[in-house]
């Protein structure tokens, strides 16, 4: 079914309200902006969310230890996240809290319908209990050697009524369901994961907490002395906060992107959240676009080793894009990717100062010289404008394929050897000399390469508008453009900048100092 307006839907995870903002957080946030930026700039009509998810035992736990009530607490973690949004220029349209009254009424919705139609019994559970994870565990979540994982902190047995969904029910349509759509988990060799964890049988899900073991959890609507497990709670931000229930809701279900972290693939998003779906005759959403992890020499980022980064550091000291390029730049998407200060360094310096810095800088200082400022009118057709006229038409044929197919690392590769291709040009053209020729055809070259290198750099500014929306506005300025709105017309070859007064040099990525 196709709604003819319907929106291009993404989303991110919704944040932890227990923690603080990592280079992860940073990453999903960027990456699934570059995205929304993309499909809008092809003229798609997005709606991009991301929010937070503010209850369960450990913010209880913290709100406790800092003497003030949950809410408050989530309030001053929601300020953070919020921030960090800002700081990363990220273009979401909403933030869902999952405290909020549209979020609260549509989980006490759900759970109520299931409840009528027989999904949610109540049941004796004896078992092993981690406050650390708020998780039951099993015999199978042990050590070799009998012990916990250091991961599950103090681990008690104990014995409770709760409720319980039918998941199991619902295994062998799972299965069928991701075999039969390859496009569901993204990249692919992420489903064979899924499959390995339903090839043992599901257990029933633990939909519920007793209040005097946690308080700090919507009640269930059916029975108002327990609260609802927090993952049961956290995905339905996906549907309360387009409206679950109105008429806008088929406006932007189902989604295009679940944009989420492999740790929580499975089991929440790849095996709770399409069965509470089909549970409730809800469509499944079309992908759920799964990212590495950013580590530190090979080792994932943990407190525990301080090898956090902290992304607002970086950005406050390099500024936005330039964080953002190394982002998209460095990480393969689905892969992980390691993460040195030095490495960053080398990207700033080299990609961004050397290559595209150091282009607007020759553009612009050479068309004051040579050319009162204005661009002139590209007079002469040889060889090397033939050759970078070429290399356009094949980089941003492909760097728009590779942006369509998340290949965002490869797009930006491309992009960057056509900037490179663009001083290489310069250089064998050299205006320094043309502009010394007494030959009237050295005038007509000088005007010429001066025309070529201000519309392979506006070309490059234009395509490099997902990932930094800032700088590629910034250029396109000094070239006497508005930023970029829509790709269409934008991204052929021309001679639209001819007459067009340009900025005095500007210096767009400052040496640092080591």
């Amino acid at each position: 079914m196709s709604h003819k307006m319907k929106n291009f839907y993404i989303t991110t995870a919704i944040d932890y309200a227990n923690g603080s903002p990592h280079l992860g957080h940073a990453y999903e946030k960027v990456l699934t902006d570059v995205i929304a930026r993309y499909k809008r700039l092809r003229g798609e009509s997005v709606h991009f969310l991301t929010g937070l998810d503010e209850h369960g035992q450990k913010v209880q736990q913290s709100a406790r230890k800092a003497g003030i009530e949950p809410i408050e607490f989530c309030n001053q973690q929601a300020e953070k996240f919020h921030d960090l949004c800002k700081i990363l220029n990220i273009s979401n349209d909403d933030y869902i809290r999952t405290t909020e009254e549209r979020h609260k009424k549509v989980v006490r919705a759900l759970l109520q319908k299931l409840f009528d139609k027989g999904e949610i019994y109540k049941a004796e559970y004896k078992g092993f209990y981690s406050a650390r994870q708020e998780q039951f565990l099993l015999e199978k979540d042990k050590n070799e050697d009998g012990t916990w994982p250091e991961i599950f902190g103090d681990v008690v047995e104990i014995t409770e009524s709760n409720y319980f969904f039918k998941i199991g029910k619902y295994q062998d349509w799972l299965v069928e369901y991701i075999k039969g759509h390859e496009d569901f988990i993204f990249p692919r060799f992420r489903a064979k994961q899924v499959l390995e964890f339903l090839k043992e049988p599901l257990n029933d899900l633990c939909i519920s907490r007793p209040k005097e073991r946690l308080e700090w959890g919507i009640p269930l609507p059916f029975d108002e002395d327990y609260v609802t497990y927090v993952w049961f709670d956290a995905l339905v931000n996906y549907i309360s906060a387009v409206g679950y229930g109105t008429d806008d809701f088929a406006k932007n279900w189902p989604a295009n992107f679940h944009v989420i972290g492999k740790d929580i693939l499975v089991p929440p998003h790849s095996v709770y959240w399409p069965i509470m779906l089909k549970a409730l005759d809800i469509e499944i959403p079309q992908s759920l676009l799964v990212h590495g992890w950013w580590l530190s020499s090979g080792e994932k980022m943990s407190k525990s080793l301080g090898n956090i980064v902290n992304p607002l550091d970086l950005v406050a000291q390099f500024g936005t894009d330039p964080f953002r390029y190394f982002l998209m730049r460095e990480m393969n998407v689905g892969q992980d990717s390691d993460f040195s200060a030095d490495q960053f360094l080398t990207r700033y310096t080299s990609d961004l100062g050397n290559d595209l810095g150091n282009l607007v800088s020759r553009t612009l200082n050479m068309s004051h010289r040579y050319c009162e400022g204005i661009v002139p009118q590209s007079q002469i057709d040889e060889e090397p404008e033939k050759t970078l006229r070429d290399a356009w038409a094949e980089t941003s044929k492909s760097a728009m394929e590779m942006y369509e197919g998340m290949q965002f690392h490869t797009s930006l590769d491309k992009t960057f050897a056509f900037i490179r291709s663009i001083n290489r040009y310069a250089e064998q053209r050299a205006p320094w000399k043309l502009a010394k020729s007494e030959d009237a055809q050295d005038k007509l070259r000088l005007q010429t390469s001066l025309a070529y290198m201000a519309e392979g750099l506006r070309l490059s500014a234009v395509i490099l508008a997902p990932v930094m929306p800032q700088i590629s506005e910034k250029i396109l300025n000094l070239l006497g453009k508005n930023a970029v709105e829509k790709f269409d017309g934008e991204l052929e070859w021309g001679n639209s900048l001819q007459g067009s007064k340009l900025s005095p040099q500007e210096i767009l990525f400052p040496r640092m100092q080591k």
